[in-house]
């Protein structure tokens, strides 16, 4: 990629000052015989950004300044699923970030939401706004699918008995996966790993990734998950969609289909898969679409919305945060870095949460 010079930026400043947005950049681009990629527009941005920005966002992370990131994040993991950071670490980054209302959606689990709600509730003065989470694994008949929930009663007994559901389904395929590396590839873990893995409620393919770098089977998970893992014989731990929206409804939630063209490091869903689930979804109740994500485009965040729309359906929007290499930062709601306001996120009216500007 060309590198921008400070002489060049100077003269581009003059006539795209007005850009607001990545498109908008590449659009002006266009108008005076300049082709930008998306990646030079973002970093024309950032040059362009007033000092004042700068230097308030100094201390933070780099690409988690103000201008890069939303306010609102309403999908995000920790350790207790699949995340690298504990909900103690992940609060401090959300605190750093200047994050004003978030939501952490671990897979099968509501453990870290219950420890992130005590963390932020001892926190009073942060003024942050947190919202109850979690991320089912399900699947239709329109095929595999991942149900957030939002704002439920995690005392509600239809609510707890899928929780319970979804630990045992986990349990059975771990122990799988288990003997299918003892017996095929002669891979044992200490005993002591064994009981962590067993002991917790949400257990995947990194978990037993880690294990197998730590022990020198593999040099990362990735190379775990590809050669020895994902070999494993399938069996199926994910909970009927249809149980997972009127669990999540039953607790007086808000259920709300995640990214639905695809997650970080999925395949792509065609149009005809989308419009297949959207619509067994909608009929068992589903409530809204993750329709800003971190991976989408202008384009498709343009489709969601509109579908939400014409579907009766809240729009809500998430990084799908990890902490780990392959996922973004907090407050990434789109492929373009650009913040999102609040009121383009209907399902915070539903939640009861008012976020203002710059609040």
């Amino acid at each position: 990629m060309e590198k921008l010079s400070p002489q060049r930026i100077s003269e581009l400043t003059k006539m795209l000052r007005q850009a607001k947005s990545v498109e908008d950049v590449i659009e002006r681009g266009r108008s005076l015989s300049m082709n930008f990629s998306r990646e030079q527009a973002r970093e024309y941005l950032e040059l362009i950004r007033p000092e004042s920005e700068r230097e308030e966002n100094a201390d933070c992370p780099v690409g988690s300044g103000r201008f890069m990131h939303s306010l609102i994040d309403l999908h995000m993991h920790s350790t207790a699923s699949d995340g690298k950071d504990t909900p103690a670490a992940l609060w401090e980054k959300i605190r750093q970030m200047g994050i004003r209302c978030f939501s952490l959606t671990d897979h099968d689990t509501i453990d870290g939401a219950r420890e992130m709600e005590r963390l932020v509730a001892g926190d009073g003065d942060a003024g942050v706004r947190f919202i109850r989470g979690i991320e089912f694994s399900a699947i239709s008949p329109a095929g595999k699918c991942h149900i957030l929930g939002y704002g439920y009663d995690w005392d509600n007994d239809v609510f707890r008995a899928a929780l319970e559901k979804c630990a045992e389904l986990r349990r059975r395929k771990l122990e799988q996966r288990l003997d299918f590396l003892r017996r095929e590839y002669r891979i044992v873990f200490a005993e002591e790993d064994m009981a962590e893995m067993r002991r917790r409620k949400s257990v995947g393919k990194p978990h037993l990734g880690e294990l197998m770098v730590k022990q020198g089977v593999v040099d990362s998970v990735a190379e775990a998950i590809d050669k020895y893992i994902n070999r494993c014989p399938k069996l199926e731990n994910r909970m009927p969609a249809d149980e997972v929206i009127a669990a999540i409804r039953a607790a007086g939630g808000i259920s709300v289909w995640a990214h639905p063209y695809g997650g970080v490091g999925e395949r792509p869903r065609s149009g005809e898969e989308f419009r297949a689930q959207q619509s067994y979804l909608r009929e068992k109740g589903l409530q809204g679409l993750e329709c800003f994500y971190s991976r989408f485009t202008p384009e498709q965040i343009d489709a969601l919305t509109a579908s939400a729309s014409a579907n009766g359906l809240c729009v809500s929007g998430g990084s799908d945060y990890h902490g780990r290499k392959t996922y973004p930062e907090p407050g990434t709601l789109n492929a373009d870095g650009v913040p999102v306001e609040a009121e383009r996120l209907s399902i915070l009216g539903k939640l009861g949460e008012s976020i203002a500007p710059g609040d």
